[in-house]
């Protein structure tokens, strides 16, 4: 499927994780939308989903994969299509993104973000499952980049040029992680503007923001500490070229109390051009 890309969202938003469940049913929480993680909420009812529901009255929900494997060299698992499709058609998403990764080899998923070679047999790989993955959602993905922690040498093209003919391919949008290009620049010793001017800016529609943690020799995307400087720079710098997009805050562990994310995605707001802030 290579649809009419999607239609740009200028608002701020949270991820929404079970600490801050009762606060978003209680209380008018100033926020545009919420992004949920998937695979969470790939169940027929239960109590997450009657959670997600109520919510869903109130914001936008945009959902975000984690183990579609887009680069799985099986191909895409088809029940797992089917339980996100019937998702999708439940919630009517805002974005429905996953990450440019593969995760699972014969059946066996190994519950982590395992990084691609940039090769013409990767992106022809990777544009087949993605172009797959949108003829069975009837709609168009967003695709994350990763953090990676190593290079291969059979790599032909950059990571941001493996997006932009990635993109020109299959019609999918991004999801741009600031956080992420950070880490990956000083892991690997590029230029994080160099990769920002590189990756097609009409494709973003939502930026994640998150922290790292310092390991013995390179960054780790941990989600696990506020948005640092650095990140806060290039988020600016992102959002001079993207315009108008999604920007949310992605917290995954050690999750502090609600109000404390919020003031960074007041932080963000301030960043952003005057045009985009429309949260309450």
């Amino acid at each position: 499927m290579t649809a009419t890309p999607i239609a740009p969202f200028a608002g701020f938003g949270l991820g929404l994780r079970t600490p801050h469940y009762q606060d978003f049913l209680t209380s008018a929480v100033p926020v545009d939308f919420v992004e949920v993680i998937s695979e969470n909420f790939m169940v027929d009812g239960g109590r997450p989903r009657h959670i997600l529901d109520q919510i869903r009255e109130r914001h936008p929900v945009a959902l975000h994969g984690v183990s579609m494997s887009i680069g799985s060299a099986d191909g895409l698992d088809r029940a797992y299509l089917v339980r996100l499709k019937t998702l999708v058609d439940h919630l009517d998403p805002l974005f429905v993104s996953d990450h440019l990764c593969w995760t699972r080899i014969e059946g066996f998923n190994a519950h982590d973000l395992l990084p691609l070679p940039y090769t013409d047999e990767a992106l022809d790989l990777v544009c087949t499952n993605i172009l797959h993955a949108q003829d069975m959602l009837e709609r168009p993905m967003l695709i994350e980049n990763p953090s990676t922690y190593l290079q291969f040498t059979a790599d032909s093209m950059t990571e941001w040029q493996f997006l932009d003919a990635m993109c020109a391919r299959t019609g999918c949008g991004l999801l741009l992680d600031v956080n992420n290009i950070y880490v990956s620049a000083v892991n690997h010793g590029f230029d994080p503007m160099a990769y920002l001017a590189g990756v097609p800016a009409d494709r973003v529609r939502q930026i994640h923001l998150a922290g790292h943690s310092e390991g013995r020799d390179r960054l780790i995307d941990t989600h696990d500490q506020p948005v640092p400087p650095p990140v806060w720079s290039l988020y600016a710098e992102a959002c001079r070229r993207t315009g108008p997009v999604a920007t949310m805050i992605e917290r995954d562990d050690d999750i502090p109390p609600l109000a404390d994310l919020l003031t960074e995605l007041d932080m963000a707001r301030a960043i952003a051009p005057v045009d985009r802030r429309q949260a309450a």
